[in-house]
């Protein structure tokens, strides 16, 4: 991977990824996006227990990149099937299959599929200057990157088809309000306070946070039943890892547990 429009650094168990086209907002490209979905495999393979996404500059992402398609609209209409097939999804599903916890850090504005980007992490930390904007109906497109996934889980229904219907731009506080952030931070300590909260999960057992996220995206679309029935069987797994044991015996010995992430 070139450091050209993906910059990945390690530290203290954490990827830092950082999106780095910042005199377009970080706009995507198949290129950047394929050195992202790149970047998201290199990290548990590294050995890194979480991940910190963010954008350099002003903002996280502005979404897709026109310019770099608008050759397309000139001849017909672009090929957005191939482009969301072999370009976007691979990195959302990355986001999703991932077996670390991926922390985003809203540094500025999160547009269109910049924002479903956002959305498709585990925890987002916005900056107070954070801007959020759904943009697809804007550009008369629905929207994509999984959104209509992510959004109404988030938010509920009801505001997401607000907010994709209007394409109305949100601050951060008001982000935090609905749902949309978990933590507004002062932008000129986003970074910091970001790595930390990664870094604290990197050192957390990584295993049952994984098992964790999985049986949320479950519980969304099952029944009360069908989740205790998964729910059991997933705890079994869990309860025989070596953080499990590891975090009883530091109970019963009244010292802090110490996980590896197995």
């Amino acid at each position: 991977m070139t450091e050209e429009s993906v910059l990945y650094e390690a530290r203290e168990g954490v990827a830092v990824i950082t999106l780095n086209r910042p005199e377009v907002l970080n706009a995507f490209t198949p290129e950047m996006l394929q050195q992202l979905h790149w970047a998201l495999h290199r990290a548990p393979d590294e050995g890194q227990r979480a991940i910190l996404l963010t954008g350099a500059g002003r903002g996280f992402s502005a979404g897709q990149d026109l310019a770099s398609i608008q050759d397309e609209y000139v001849s017909g209409t672009p090929d957005f099937v191939a482009l969301l097939r072999e370009n976007f999804h691979p990195v959302l599903r990355g986001l999703k299959a991932v077996e670390v916890p991926v922390v985003c850090a809203v540094n500025g504005v999160a547009a269109g599929a910049g924002m479903s980007v956002s959305l498709a992490c585990d925890v987002r930390i916005a900056a107070d200057n954070a801007k959020f904007a759904t943009a697809f109906t804007r550009l008369g497109l629905v929207p994509d990157a999984g959104m209509a996934y992510t959004l109404p889980r988030l938010i509920g229904a009801g505001r997401a088809s607000y907010l994709l219907l209007s394409g109305e731009t949100l601050d951060a506080a008001t982000a935090l309000q609905i749902g949309l952030v978990d933590r507004v931070v002062p932008a000129a300590d986003l970074m910091s306070e970001a790595f930390e909260f990664a870094r604290k999960l990197a050192s957390g057992p990584t295993r049952a946070y994984w098992l964790t996220r999985g049986l949320l995206e479950d519980g969304v679309d099952s029944t009360f039943d069908r989740l205790l029935d998964l729910e059991a069987d997933v705890q079994q797994a869990v309860g025989e890892t070596e953080d499990h044991r590891a975090a009883v015996s530091a109970f019963l010995e009244k010292r802090p547990p110490e996980f590896k992430g197995r």
